[in-house]
């Protein structure tokens, strides 16, 4: 057995303060990654800090050509908030199949991101839209925050406030799901900005995380329709292999999935 104490802190500032005093230390945003790991004894934190009940961390803000979605906002409030629906209905769809209803009640976006699981769905559509994750310390772009499995860019203590998605003219998501967790086997984020830039992330797929598919991109800026993904090859080289698709199968599934979320955002 290990002892633990458990944090409600209300405020940011109060949580980085505890962060700091303890002697190894965690955040609890859902818990859908933490909890577990404790159970199963490996990790063995001396503080357990909830940022759930902080209140400045949840929220959807709507303005002009940015949807801001804070950090402790749950899956739910995501896939149903109107603000969402109106302005990135792909980010309300992609929120409305993540996990299970329990995992979608409690489960955040913070929480989702600073894991950065590589099956997870919320990095397919920061990377995509070219979102911003702010943090109680910075801004960070969505290309620079990714940095490989469960790897971000986010430094010891540092805790995400809000992140930040440019309003797109079209964007979709479309994934194929594990029958029994839900997480993305592989799913692809297409987002088309209002300036004409087109930007394709998929998740789930490659052993490096989530990635940006140049291919997808180049040639839905030429023609930005389903079938102009028709004869384009994802190499297999990078992606995943395992019991549940081998890395050729995960390549065609980039390309399929990509195709159904053109076809999704219109």
């Amino acid at each position: 057995m290990y002892s633990t104490t458990y944090h409600r802190p209300s405020s940011v500032d109060e949580a980085a303060a505890l962060f700091a005093k303890g002697k190894e230390a965690k955040y609890l945003a859902g818990g859908h990654t933490l909890i577990p790991v404790m159970k199963q004894r490996l990790a063995s934190p001396s503080d357990v800090i909830d940022l759930a009940r902080i209140k400045d961390l949840v929220g959807i803000e709507a303005s002009g050509d940015t949807l801001t979605i804070k950090a402790a906002t749950p899956h739910y409030d995501v896939a149903t908030s109107a603000d969402v629906q109106k302005a990135i209905p792909a980010l309300a769809h992609l929120a409305s199949v993540i996990g299970d209803p329990a995992v979608r009640h409690r489960g955040t976006i913070g929480g989702s991101i600073a894991n950065n699981d590589p099956a997870a769905d919320y990095p397919a559509a920061l990377l995509a839209l070219g979102a911003t994750v702010k943090t109680n310390k910075r801004s960070i772009a969505a290309d620079d925050f990714f940095k490989g499995l469960f790897a971000t860019a986010l430094d010891d203590g540092e805790i995400i406030t809000a992140v930040s998605f440019p309003i797109p003219a079209k964007a979709g998501y479309a994934k194929f799901p594990h029958p029994a967790s839900r997480f993305a086997l592989t799913g692809v984020f297409v987002a088309r900005s209002r300036s004409g830039d087109v930007r394709a992330a998929a998740t789930g797929a490659s052993s490096g995380g989530v990635m940006r598919v140049g291919a997808i991109e180049a040639a839905l800026k030429a023609n930005w329709t389903a079938s102009a993904l028709d004869n384009i090859r994802i190499p297999a080289s990078g992606l995943m292999s395992d019991i549940h698709g081998t890395a050729d199968y995960r390549a065609n599934l980039i390309k399929v999935m990509a195709q159904r979320a053109v076809t999704q955002a219109g």
